[in-house]
């Protein structure tokens, strides 16, 4: 049995922005929810791989991934991408595979069911998991109604996207951290490791992401998440760089307000581990430690494998955020996100909406 503490924690933390607009609908078709992976680099033009830039609908990553090991006549493995892009969407990300003696050019345009090429250039090395920058995002909320049923009135729509522009909101995990109907969680609270290294990685990050986002939840409750305490980890925004905050200043307020500055929360690890003493004391450490201490299962497993501590922004900026509301209602939003967060995480500061998965 899942406590709905834990349900509460992981799937419905509080917004800081105040309730839902209202209600709308995402993914009405593929077309409504356009995702551009941004890696932020070129590839080499030189190498013993090719980078391919892919357009897909219809189709998961790892299902393209094999098709294009088959065409390349190499291992599954031997392809290369930074991350996973739902299948329910138009998204465009990178591949590699290995080049062979064949010019690059025997991809142009190559296609199969849900997927085709549009570049493939030369490249020095396999792309590895997490090397993007982050994505962009161009979507549709469809019949998108206030608690009256009527559409969200504009001046309203507005300041609320301002709100989430000028300020942020709450980097929290979504929900497909968790898994389809809470699986991975249910395999934490049950102290339940799988065999299988890649659903054991799954559920490992399901409890890590679960102390995170309870321990981030306390933090908009006070009114804190999107400010700086003494004793915070400072996270500089768009990198992994952090640093202690002995004491606090003009500057780093400033540097806050700009959306420069974000104080962090942890990815859990290992008591043990030199990675876990570091960076984090006062307030923020005793509210880390007793958050943490409510999801002991969590802890357990976390402490079984070895894992090694992280630190994540507390705050998600959506940067180059915009919109525009057609006459049906219906609203388009467009923003960029750094890898690892997720679109659901700002759309539910804004409206409550259906399809979870980014």
């Amino acid at each position: 049995m899942l406590p709905p503490e834990w349900l509460a924690a992981a799937l419905e933390p509080p917004p800081a922005h105040g309730p839902p607009l209202g209600v709308g609908r995402i993914r009405v078709t593929p077309e409504d929810f356009q995702v551009d992976e941004l890696l932020g680099f070129e590839p080499a033009g030189e190498g013993p791989h090719v980078m391919l830039k892919v357009r897909k609908s219809g189709a998961n990553t790892e299902w393209v991934a094999r098709e294009l090991a088959r065409r390349a006549g190499c291992r599954p493995f031997d392809v290369g991408f930074a991350g996973l892009k739902d299948r329910h969407a138009v998204t465009t990300q990178h591949f590699t595979v290995p080049r062979g003696r064949e010019s690059p050019d025997v991809w142009h345009e190559a296609a199969g069911e849900g997927y085709q090429v549009l570049q493939a250039t030369a490249h020095n090395r396999k792309l590895p998991r997490g090397a993007l920058a982050g994505n962009r995002f161009d979507l549709w909320i469809r019949e998108l109604r206030d608690h009256d049923g009527q559409p969200v009135a504009l001046d309203v729509l507005s300041a609320r996207l301002e709100a989430v522009r000028s300020r942020g909101v709450p980097n929290y995990f979504g929900p497909q951290r968790f898994g389809r109907d809470a699986n991975n969680l249910r395999a934490v609270a049950a102290g339940q490791l799988p065999r299988d290294r890649s659903a054991r990685g799954y559920v490992l990050s399901a409890a890590r992401s679960l102390i995170f986002n309870a321990i981030l939840g306390e933090r908009v409750r006070d009114g804190s998440w999107d400010q700086l305490l003494v004793g915070d980890a400072a996270n500089l925004n768009g990198t992994g760089s952090v640093f202690h905050v002995a004491e606090l200043d003009q500057t780093l307020h400033d540097r806050v307000a700009a959306l420069d500055l974000h104080a962090s929360g942890p990815m859990s690890g290992a008591a043990a581990r030199e990675s876990a003493k570091i960076l984090v004391s006062g307030e923020p450490a005793a509210l880390e430690a007793s958050t943490a201490a409510q999801f002991a299962a969590a802890v357990q497993l976390i402490e079984a494998a070895d894992m090694q501590s992280e630190r994540r922004a507390l705050r998600l900026v959506a940067a180059q955020l915009e919109f525009e509301q057609a006459a049906s209602g219906d609203v388009r939003l467009r923003f960029e996100l750094p890898a690892g967060s997720f679109a659901t995480t700002v759309l539910r500061e804004v409206v409550a909406v259906n399809g979870q998965q980014d």
